[in-house]
């Protein structure tokens, strides 16, 4: 969690790292934003989608929703830090310049920023557009409302159909501000490497084709779910039902033991509550007391899925959820406080929160292990990251490694849920601030 962001009256940066999808610091964040709304403001005469201009009638036809909507850009602090950004820049200032700059991110990519060179990669733009009005109480009530879920869901698949789109291959050229240009291609080669002990190159790791325009990916979301070539993340221990494999190319960030049923993970310290995790799903009790890891994924890194362990799978589904809620101690309380300022990567620092909460894939697996039995894996969609995409069935038998699904348009954070009674050891240090590689040895269970 972030600390208050004060000292005498006057801002200090604050930074926020996790999963580099947010700007580095709070003063880049508002950079990018203050530039992003100065565009459209002064050029961007696009014609609204007609998925914002469904939301537009939502809001202004149903009380309810209008209500919170208003609500939560009243309440955003009136003080220096958020009526402009640092060069003078204007910010949000009601629902219909939200609709305005949404229409703009509907058809752009992400990138490495040309609003600002301080910035670099803005995994998630509506997300940091949002930030504000999703901190205060109203928006802590709005980004709730089914209503306005089901809406932003809309959106946000209008928005995957444009990064399905050749024109969203754009973004990865070799321009300062392409994903293939120095500082986007330097990123993505350091996040593949380290934690690995390699060195390879973009074209040694992933299976594309540099002698074609934008390395041969179709679009950037095709780019987005790239594969590692054969060999680069060999499965653990193949032979060895013990050794747990790791699902996702991601960094450890929190390993609890004995997990409630039912916890209230909506307060500061985030419990798990494993009934909220798993959708009320008819297997829940099986996992009361369970042990949970959770570990988030880099926007710059691999986002399959794979499976942990060899077994049948018993069930696989999607569970839709929310998609820009964090809980309230990430916001800013009273409104009317000058000495607390809004998170700016609420949600991004709320992991714990989100497995409760957001738009998840869950899948139960029957290890053929019997020192493991049943487990679970679950997907986490974040903020515009929440097309959780399964890739096996009910039935089928997978080997430990054995790709089980996917992130689209972003990246987000995963779970393992292991019953009570397993004795699962040796998990990698949650200090760690590299990735795990995919594949490779996650932990050991005791027979």
């Amino acid at each position: 969690m972030s600390p208050k962001n004060t000292t005498h009256g006057h801002r200090t940066p604050r930074l926020h790292r996790v999963g580099k999808w947010m700007p580095s610091s709070s003063d880049a964040h508002h950079e990018w934003l203050g530039g992003v709304i100065a565009y459209v403001d002064d050029k961007s005469s696009h014609d609204m989608h007609p998925v914002l201009k469904e939301f537009e009638q939502l809001i202004e036809s149903n009380t309810h929703v209008y209500m919170l909507v208003s609500a939560m850009f009243a309440e955003i602090p009136r003080n220096r830090s958020y009526s402009t950004d640092p060069t003078g820049c204007p910010q949000m200032r009601d629902y219909q310049h939200m609709l305005r700059v949404l229409n703009y991110l509907l058809t752009t990519a992400p990138s490495w920023s040309d609003f600002s060179h301080r910035v670099g990669l803005v995994g998630l733009p509506i997300n940091a557009v949002l930030d504000w009005p999703m901190g205060t109480p109203s928006g802590y009530a709005a980004f709730l409302d089914a209503d306005i879920n089901a809406m932003i869901k809309k959106i946000l698949n209008a928005w995957g159909k444009y990064l399905q789109s050749p024109e969203s291959a754009a973004v990865l050229d070799d321009s300062p501000h392409g994903w293939f240009g120095e500082t986007g291609r330097k990123s993505l080669v350091t996040v593949g490497n380290i934690g690995n002990q390699s060195n390879y190159s973009f074209e040694d790791m992933y299976i594309c084709d540099p002698s074609k325009k934008y390395h041969g990916y179709r679009s950037w979301d095709d780019f987005f779910t790239r594969q590692f070539r054969e060999g680069i993340r060999p499965v653990a221990s193949p032979d060895d039902d013990n050794v747990i494999a790791n699902a996702c190319e991601s960094q450890p960030y929190k390993v609890a033991r004995d997990a409630k049923e039912r916890d209230m993970f909506w307060i500061k310290s985030q419990p798990y509550s494993i009934r909220d995790m798993l959708a009320h799903d008819p297997l829940t009790p099986q996992f009361a007391g369970a042990t949970v890891y959770q570990a988030f994924l880099n926007a710059l890194s691999y986002h399959h899925w794979h499976s942990p362990v060899s077994g049948k799978i018993v069930k696989a589904y999607v569970v839709d959820g929310t998609y820009y809620s964090e809980p309230l101690c990430e916001g800013v309380g009273d409104p009317s406080s000058l000495g607390k300022d809004i998170d700016l990567a609420g949600e991004v620092t709320a992991q714990e929160y989100i497995t409760s909460t957001a738009t998840r894939a869950i899948i139960f697996i029957q290890a053929d292990n019997p020192a493991i039995g049943l487990m679970a894996f679950l997907g986490v969609g974040m903020c515009e990251v929440s097309t959780c995409d399964i890739t096996v069935k009910e039935g089928q038998h997978v080997t430990k490694g054995d790709q089980i699904g996917m992130f689209h348009f972003g990246g987000s954070t995963h779970c393992l849920l292991f019953r009570k009674e397993v004795i699962v050891e040796d998990f990698p240090s949650t200090e760690a601030e590299h990735n795990i590689p995919v594949r490779s040895k996650l932990a050991v269970v005791s027979r």
